[in-house]
């Protein structure tokens, strides 16, 4: 091996190990165990994430808590995570969860309020203490911002922070929850509307010193809305924009799919949807295109469930559809098979689809494998009849490799979801301390192949406040996973539901001397 090679193999591992953002894996199953074996697998040494701007409602109030779990294997005494407000660059703030929003809501400009403090101020928001131990705070939504974080050192492998806001009335109520994710440059958002009764927002937030230049586009049941403007959205360094999705489009679209791509630089998204009958909660990017795609976590007790497919490629997509439940998998009546349009959103009513047991869906292809499209998904769905409606969303989850952390639980109200679309599959669930004390508790599940398991995350013991619940896959097939919060108040069923792929807490790096080309798809 000449010297060219050996330096391109020491850059790429040191820059997995550093960033702990190299995906060096890739290629079919045996490639991929033939290359672990020939490969070690690092704890990551620095992590990103974005948390979205809350609310503007003088009715509302946020909790964060942010959490890393211990890590065997994690040798590093020192590190720090913490998060500091993201800027916003118009005078203006969207405000979709108060007064529903007025203005254009292009590039920020909506008519709400801004400018205001960062949760406690300009210091730095949930500094970690040590692993194993959530931090939380407890704000006003009033003008909080964004947040932008990081993590290094013992603090980065599975940091995790989630948002949970409450908004007490107006059109926006209801509780919004979101995990804050790391930055990327392509985004799918099934399940955006830019009808009448729904005001969504996107949020835009660039973590970086160099600004962002984004582009946005919708897709409809036929095919792409026509944009108001092919203007890229310039996202200034280390700032947040909210864009109100109706303005880049006059055409009305009740099921539609949003794509958001970085022309420049890397962004965080995540849409916030507002049902002016059915409350609001936030529209979390679907996982990758995929052939097979899982849903998990739809409640027992869901009155209606809506599906989002969109197909981004070239060839149409044939679906089969199953619900796994607690025992196995059926077919929804009436529901047997989706036809997915290349370049267009198809959308199905499922209704109350679970019947009282809880479930998961699962889309594969319907000729096999052989036949196979890439598609995104995401589920809306409803708890609740008439006025005391509430909403949330379910995006395509990918499976856990290895663990995912849940990190804002309540003693009441959590329930987590796990399904295992083929072969059954072992998993350890571990509740962390809380916030306030106690001792971590564990318990072991097994979860039947083609089933879902849904239950009441332990506690842990002699423990107060919010707390983390982390998910190990041990052995068996994938396993998808959802957390929902359930925080009813005045006969409404607030709920919020968030997928748990996987945290990226490792990553496997190349030995020296390692041939690169069995750790990429090329």
């Amino acid at each position: 091996m000449n010297r060219t090679t050996l330096s391109l193999i020491g850059a790429a591992t040191a820059l997995a190990a550093v960033t702990g953002v190299a995906a060096l894996t890739g290629g079919s199953s045996d490639d991929a165990d033939a290359s672990a074996k020939a490969a070690t697998r690092l704890p990551v040494q620095r992590s990103t994430l974005l948390c979205p701007t809350p609310s503007s409602s003088d009715v509302s109030s946020t909790t964060y808590t942010a959490y890393t779990p211990k890590r065997d294997g994690v040798d590093a005494k020192d590190g720090a995570a913490e998060l500091l407000p993201a800027q916003n660059p118009a005078d203006d703030t969207a405000d979709p969860g108060g007064d529903g929003g007025k203005g254009d809501g292009k590039n920020g400009k909506d008519g709400g309020k801004g400018g205001q403090a960062a949760p406690g101020g300009d210091k730095p928001v949930l500094p970690l203490k040590e692993p194993g131990k959530p931090v939380t705070t407890e704000e006003s939504s009033a003008g909080a911002p964004a947040l932008i974080g990081t993590a290094d050192g013992r603090f980065a492998p599975g940091w995790t922070v989630q948002q949970t806001t409450t908004i007490d009335a107006g059109s926006g109520r209801g509780l919004l929850g979101t995990a804050c994710t790391a930055p990327d440059t392509d985004f799918w958002l099934p399940g955006v509307s830019t009808d009448r009764n729904r005001q969504d927002f996107v949020h835009l937030t660039n973590p970086d010193d160099a600004a962002a230049e984004v582009d946005l586009k919708l897709y409809g049941p036929s095919g792409r809305l026509k944009p108001s403007t092919d203007e890229a959205i310039t996202v200034p360094p280390r700032s947040t924009v909210p864009i109100l999705l109706s303005t880049l489009t006059d055409q009305r679209a009740a099921g539609a799919s949003l794509h958001v791509t970085a022309r420049t630089g890397r962004i965080g998204a995540a849409v916030q949807a507002v049902d002016q009958k059915a409350g609001s909660d936030w529209l979390p990017a679907s996982a990758v295109p995929s052939t097979s795609v899982a849903i998990p976590g739809i409640p027992k007790d869901a009155t209606s469930a809506r599906l989002i497919v969109f197909a981004p490629g070239s060839d149409d997509a044939d679906l089969k559809v199953r619900l796994a439940g607690p025992n196995n998998a059926i077919t929804p009546a009436g529901h047997e098979s989706l036809h997915v349009k290349s370049g267009m959103t198809s959308a199905i009513d499922l209704g109350d689809v679970t019947k009282g047991e809880p479930g998961s869906l699962l889309l594969t292809p319907e000729g096999g494998e052989g036949r196979a499209t890439p598609v995104v998904a995401a589920l809306q769905v409803t708890r609740g009849k008439g006025s005391d409606q509430e909403t949330a969303f379910i995006p395509a989850t990918a499976p856990i490799e290895r663990s995912a952390t849940a990190a804002d639980n309540r003693t009441k109200g959590s329930t987590l979801s796990l399904v295992a679309p083929r072969g059954s599959a072992k998993v350890r669930v571990t509740a962390s301390a809380g916030a306030g004390g106690g001792s971590p508790v564990s318990k072991t599940y097994e979860v039947k192949g083609g089933t879902t398991k849904a239950l009441e995350p332990p506690r842990p013991t002699s423990g107060e406040g919010p707390y983390a619940v982390t998910i190990e896959r041990l052995s068996g097939g994938p396993v998808h996973a959802s957390r929902m919060l359930a925080l009813p108040q005045d006969g409404v069923p607030m709920f919020t539901i968030q997928s748990l792929p996987d945290d990226r807490g490792t990553v496997v790096v190349p030995e020296a001397g390692q041939d690169l080309s069995l750790l990429n798809d090329d």
